[in-house]
């Protein structure tokens, strides 16, 4: 490893498992001081197997994602990169979602980044700039399915959010962008979706297989990094080219 963050303190939310875990050990590994936090308690073994912080938080909520970024700065004494990757996707129809429902995917996805953001601000801008990075998705800004209705509406709404903050905060040193992951291989879909899901949607994808969570992770320590100190307000798309197809299929000569 080469470095990338050292002396750099990072504050990764929801990173119990799958792209969050991945993005926190990436980070550890390249000499960041990191905190992680999740609803989940499996954060505080995560914390433990890759030398981290762990913060226990509800970020959909403001006492919650406070009490992160508190935690983040007693453990290190500052805050200088941003992650907000807590993420919730039940599937249901549009018919079918309820109000509590839709409310608690945004307040979730959406409303937990406006939040984060807003918690990290003043402790970033005291020190002169940081980074922040929030995980959006192609579903949504770019594509859509059945039943992801308030996923997609959520997702989307992170890109418009990122653009205003890092037009506003820039004055503050401080860089705003986004991940738009594809169809990562995490825990996650290998439980909820299945084999199936997984053989229909690796198809899809030009390159003939899902995204690893370390590939998430590789493209999120760049936005974070100083080499990414001239881009704001921008997002990195990571799916392997499957939102390059016109139609459905991929048909490709022989060769």
């Amino acid at each position: 490893m080469t470095g990338r963050l050292n002396g750099k303190r990072a504050l990764v939310i929801g990173a119990a498992r799958g792209i969050g875990r991945a993005i926190a050990e990436r980070f550890v590994e390249e000499g960041a001081r990191v905190t992680i936090s999740d609803v989940s308690e499996a954060g505080a073994e995560t914390a433990k197997a890759i030398g981290a912080a762990f913060v226990a938080a509800d970020i959909a909520t403001e006492d919650g994602a406070n009490a992160t970024v508190e935690a983040a700065l007693a453990a290190h004494g500052g805050l200088d990169i941003l992650v907000q990757n807590a993420g919730i996707y039940p599937w249901t129809l549009i018919e079918d979602i309820s109000p509590a429902e839709w409310d608690a995917v945004l307040g979730v996805n959406l409303r937990g980044t406006f939040l984060a953001a807003k918690a990290a601000l003043a402790p970033m801008r005291a020190a002169g700039g940081g980074r922040m990075v929030f995980t959006s998705s192609i579903t949504g800004p770019r594509v859509t399915s059945p039943g992801h209705g308030h996923y997609s509406a959520s997702k989307a709404g992170i890109l418009g959010f990122v653009r205003s903050a890092a037009l506003e905060w820039a004055r503050y040193g401080i860089t705003v962008n986004a991940i738009e992951p594809g169809n990562i291989l995490t825990e996650g879909m290998e439980r909820e979706r299945g084999e199936a899901f997984i053989r229909e949607m690796s198809a899809s994808v030009p390159v003939g297989r899902l995204g690893t969570p370390r590939e998430i992770a590789h493209a999120t320590l760049f936005l974070a990094s100083d080499e990414a100190a001239y881009i704001t307000g921008t997002t990195i798309v990571i799916d392997g080219g499957q939102t390059l197809p016109e139609g459905g299929m991929i048909h490709m000569p022989a060769h």
